[in-house]
């Protein structure tokens, strides 16, 4: 006899699911009415409908073929869950909770704009490229801006046209770097939670589609550098080399932050080449120096979402306060050398300090989401530090 398994979800009129499932189980487990083996499960063996009105949106379960046998209770079971029904005192949705809390679903990829909006074709190379995680562009984009900004004629805005070309040279460059690693990265990625979806890791995009995709990217990077001068190609062409060996840093060294940081920021010494033509060390290098040190401290925070540890990261940790302290000295030392002495630059470089200790001392390295909120908040830290270098130079 078929059993009918009806549930609704309307608040007022549901009735205790669980003496539904204790039912269905007893009868699951019950003699056999005849000695007739039971039939082997079809296509139909399970049929599920779903209907809604006004009132109540309303599921049947139709468990047509139920008979003796341990798989059956089993089946039963796991057909529960799959619905939403819960055979403990806890709902399925309370434990998904309690699994992402404790980082269970990390594997799970959210949907993002990328998987509700773009052809199916072209997601998996827009999750390659990160384009719906932007934190990156930033974080290679405002090195360049405070160059660019830092290079202008005192008493005026920095030149609009070469930030632009800039901010597009950073999204593609970023994008490339992403791809780089994760073509070379891909027999780790399938072993960490975090990475086992990305496209090549998962299966989603072959190596070859990835290096494919990877030279569209540095052709539109070359038209990008192209508009620069002779000495700032040359420079912004070696930046290459520091981006193919960054994925193959944290196979030799225990410092790979170290060698992003010098990859990252290679923008503060190429937005100064190509407003003024050449290098000024005393005034370029300070900045070159404070933003690697500023990627030693996000990357590091951003290290830690996978680091299982009851540490907080001020109080037990010393590279907190001495990367700190170097990054705040060399953006200080670089606005004495490039004549930054009016008193707007300090106040939004106090801010920008005061926003980054506030990451350090507050980030609770156990907690992959506070990891994650404090790492994504280093755009405003580079936008205070914009922001203080513009008013700096307009003032001046």
């Amino acid at each position: 006899m078929a059993l009918l398994l009806r549930f609704s979800r309307s608040s007022r009129n549901l009735q205790p699911l669980h003496h539904h499932l204790l039912l269905a189980l007893s009868q699951s487990t019950s003699p056999p009415l005849t000695n007739s083996p039971p039939p082997k499960p079809t296509s139909d063996h399970y049929h599920h409908d779903c209907y809604s009105n006004s009132n109540t949106r309303t599921h049947e379960l139709y468990i047509s073929k139920l008979y003796n046998s341990k798989s059956s209770y089993f089946k039963l079971i796991r057909l529960s869950h799959s619905c939403g029904i819960s055979s403990s005192s806890h709902s399925l949705r309370d434990a998904e909770k309690e699994k992402h809390d404790n980082g269970e679903l990390n594997n799970q990829r959210s949907a993002s704009w990328i998987d509700l909006y773009l052809p199916t074709k072209v997601r998996p190379y827009a999750h390659l490229a990160r384009l719906d995680k932007p934190i990156g562009t930033w974080l290679l984009a405002w090195p360049c801006m405070w160059s660019i900004t830092l290079a202008a004629t005192p008493g005026h805005l920095p030149d609009l046209k070469m930030m632009t070309l800039f901010g597009c040279g950073a999204f593609l460059l970023r994008g490339a770097g992403c791809t780089i690693n994760d073509l070379l990265d891909r027999d780790i990625d399938t072993k960490v939670e975090r990475t086992k979806l990305r496209p090549i890791a998962s299966g989603a995009l072959t190596p070859f589609q990835g290096v494919a995709f990877l030279g569209i990217q540095l052709l539109l990077g070359l038209g990008i550098l192209l508009q620069l001068n002779n000495y700032s190609r040359v420079l912004g062409a070696s930046s290459l080399l520091l981006v193919f060996s960054y994925p193959l840093m944290k196979r030799i060294t225990f410092w790979p932050q170290a060698f992003l940081g010098l990859t990252f920021n290679w923008g503060a010494l190429l937005g100064w080449t190509a407003i003024r033509g050449s290098l000024d060390p005393a005034v370029v290098l300070p900045l070159y120096l404070s933003g690697v040190f500023w990627t030693l401290v996000y990357d590091t925070i951003y290290a830690h979402q996978e680091i299982k540890s009851h540490r907080k990261l001020g109080s037990n940790s010393s590279w907190s306060s001495d990367y700190y302290y170097y990054m705040i000295m060399y953006l200080y030392k670089g606005g004495l050398t490039s004549d930054q002495a009016g008193s707007t630059y300090y106040v939004f470089l106090a801010a920008a300090s005061g926003q980054l200790a506030w990451q350090i001392w507050t980030v609770d390295i156990s907690s992959g989401a506070d990891c994650s909120r404090k790492f994504v908040s280093n755009k405003w830290f580079g936008a205070l530090v914009f922001g203080g270098i513009l008013m700096g130079r307009l003032s001046s």
